[in-house]
């Protein structure tokens, strides 16, 4: 039975990227072309377009990061009763649409765009908000599996700063969690489409669309590369991170070498 939902739920994934390959390949008369892959590496407006796109990813998860990490890290340690605020208010863009979202960044651009340019890269901003309720469950479950109370005690007693505690004590003991949240924020900045859209930034996704105005065959080639580079990259990061069978071990190593330092 497992392996007749595993073979269904893939042949449910895979047929389309099969479609999307057997349309992009297709030059008429029954023949076979590579003419629309081709096309790819010779447009200046997707190269910058995935250039840009990867800017952001680096920018949003970067931005993330150092947003929650000591924030949420700091609410463990000394702020416990603000948990559910905090919960509350980073999750509170899940419950949001993102036309409404637009609604309200609008002005806020405007004046950003005036003090920093036009650049495609202060989508950044708008991005981090977007993450923000899936990075927090990552990042939260990464806290709640420590006694980071203890740690950061021991380590005090140590004669370590909190910045010390911060960066060699909680942050090597969820470098899982952290890779878990910057591979969900990396996925979300890769596939979004309507605040960049609606902002007029070309991303990625808004140039696959406009492209696919023009030629659909091309279009649909971009967007099956997008998929298995996303794939790809994602598989890299997610190896990146701690298996979790060794976590206690990794845990006491890591927090031994802390207090050590």
């Amino acid at each position: 039975m497992r392996w007749a939902v595993l073979v269904l739920i893939g042949g449910y994934l895979v047929l389309p990227l099969v479609a999307m390959l057997d349309f992009s390949t297709q030059a008429g008369g029954g023949r076979r072309s590579l003419d629309a892959w081709a096309a790819i590496g010779t447009s200046s407006e997707l190269l910058t377009s995935i250039w840009v796109s990867l800017q952001l990813a680096a920018l949003t998860v970067l931005g993330m990061l150092v947003l929650l990490v000591p924030t949420m890290a700091w609410v463990h340690l000394r702020l416990p009763h603000l948990r559910r605020t905090v919960e509350f208010l980073c999750l509170l863009p899940l419950t949001i649409p993102a036309i409404v979202l637009v609604v309200g960044l609008a002005p806020i651009y405007a004046w950003v765009s005036y003090l920093l340019g036009n650049s495609p890269l202060t989508l950044a901003l708008a991005f981090v908000v977007l993450t923000l309720p899936f990075a927090y469950r990552a990042i939260d479950a990464g806290l709640s599996a420590i006694d980071v109370i203890t740690l950061a005690e021991a380590a005090r007693s140590l004669g370590a700063s909190w910045t010390g505690v911060l960066l060699r004590i909680v942050v090597p003991n969820i470098r899982g969690a952290i890779m878990s949240a910057a591979v969900i924020s990396v996925a979300l900045v890769l596939g979004e489409f309507t605040i960049a859209s609606l902002l007029n930034y070309d991303t990625l996704q808004v140039v696959i669309f406009l492209l696919g105005k023009r030629n659909a065959e091309v279009s649909v080639a971009v967007a099956l590369a997008a998929l298995v580079f996303a794939f790809v990259l994602l598989f890299v990061l997610a190896g990146v991170a701690p298996r979790r069978g060794g976590s206690r071990a990794d845990q006491e190593e890591i927090t031994t070498k802390g207090l050590a330092l």
